[in-house]
C-alpha cells in the first residue's frame, strides 16, 4: 500500500491532494506543489496523519491560511497539513466563543460584533487563524492575542490533547508555548465583554478603513515582512534605507508602506527571499539593524 493510499485510509473522501501547488494555498500567491495536502476536519485525524508521516520518516508541517508563509518554488517534499475552513466552527456562550484553530480571526470578530462583544476588534482585518494568532500571539492597533486568551486546546506531537490555561501560555512578541514545543493548536476559548453594538461597529469600520489606506491589500503578500527590532519600526528603516519601491523580479518593497514586501507582478519565491535578504543586509549596513523575517519558509527554493 502507498502512502497516497494510507492517508486516504484515514481522511474523508477529498480530504488528500496530491502534487498540490502551494500558491494556491497561501496570501503570497507562489509556492511550488507539496507531495500531499491534507484538509482534516476534526483532531483525531491530525493525529492519525501524524501517526503515519512519523511511521513513514515523512517531513510534515501544520499551516492555517497560508497567510504568513513562504513556500519554495519547488514545493514541499513531505504533508502539508491544512487547518482551514473545514476545521473553522465558532461558537458564542455568553461572553465566550470558542473559534476552532481554522477560523479566520475576520470571522470571529464578525460573530463577536453580532453578539455585541468587545475585546477583538483589533484583530477584524488580521489576515490569519485562530490557529496561528495563538502561535504567534498575533496583534495589531493596540490589541494582542493575550489580552483574549482564556484556553487554547492543543494537540501534542506523541497525540495527546491538552488545554492550556492562559497563564501556561508564554505569550510574548510573535511567541508563545505553542511555538516553542511545537504544539497544533486546535481551538481557542476567547473571553470578551459585552459592549456597545455601534461603537464595535465604528471602531472595526474604522480600522478596516486604516488598513485598507495604510496597507498594499491590493496585492499578494505575507502582511508585515519582517518583526519590529527593539526600539525601532522596521518600515521606517526600510523606508530610511532608500528601498521603497525596491524590486526583484516580481517581488517588491510596497512603496504604500515599506514593512511589506509585495507580489508585485508575478513574483516568485526566489524574488521575494532575494528581495528580503537585499533589505536585512541594506538595512543591516546603514544602521547597524538586523532585521528578522516574521514570515515562515519552508520547501525548496
Amino acid at each position: 500500500m502507498t502512502f497516497y493510499d494510507k492517508l486516504q485510509e484515514v481522511l474523508p473522501a477529498g480530504s488528500v491532494l496530491k502534487d498540490e501547488p502551494m500558491k494556491n494555498h497561501t496570501t503570497f500567491k507562489v509556492g511550488g506543489p507539496a507531495d500531499y495536502l491534507v484538509l482534516p476536519r476534526e483532531a483525531a485525524e491530525i493525529a492519525k496523519v501524524i501517526k503515519l508521516c512519523k511511521e513513514a520518516q515523512m517531513p510534515y508541517y501544520v499551516c492555517g491560511n497560508g497567510s504568513n508563509l513562504l513556500v519554495g518554488d519547488k514545493g514541499y517534499r513531505g504533508v502539508i497539513i491544512k487547518i482551514g475552513e473545514e476545521f473553522s466552527e465558532i461558537a458564542i456562550t455568553g461572553e465566550e466563543i470558542r473559534a476552532a484553530a481554522g477560523a479566520t480571526l475576520t470571522a470571529v470578530a464578525n460573530r463577536g460584533m453580532e453578539a455585541c462583544l468587545t475585546g477583538f476588534e483589533f484583530a477584524s482585518g488580521i489576515p490569519g487563524t485562530v490557529g496561528g494568532a495563538c502561535m504567534m500571539n498575533a496583534g495589531a492597533y493596540g490589541g494582542e492575542m493575550k489580552d483574549v486568551l482564556q484556553s487554547v486546546q492543543v494537540l501534542t506531537e506523541e497525540g495527546e490533547l491538552l488545554d492550556i490555561p492562559r497563564e501556561k501560555m508564554e505569550l510574548g512578541y510573535r511567541t508563545s508555548v505553542f511555538a516553542k514545543k511545537k504544539y497544533i493548536v486546535l481551538g481557542a476559548t476567547i473571553l470578551l465583554k459585552k459592549g456597545d453594538c455601534q461603537a464595535i461597529v465604528e471602531r472595526m469600520a474604522d480600522l478596516r478603513t486604516q488598513r485598507t489606506t495604510k496597507q498594499p491589500l491590493e496585492y499578494p503578500s505575507a502582511g508585515s515582512t519582517f518583526k519590529r527590532p527593539e526600539g525601532y519600526f522596521a518600515g521606517k528603516l526600510i523606508q530610511d534605507s532608500g528601498l521603497s519601491g525596491k524590486t526583484i523580479g516580481g517581488a517588491q518593497v510596497s512603496t504604500k508602506h515599506n514593512g511589506f514586501v509585495i507580489n508585485y507582478n508575478e513574483a516568485t519565491a526566489k524574488d521575494v527571499t532575494d528581495l528580503m535578504e537585499f533589505v536585512i543586509a541594506t538595512v543591516r549596513e546603514k544602521f547597524g539593524v538586523t532585521l528578522e523575517p516574521e514570515v515562515k519558509r519552508i520547501g525548496e527554493f
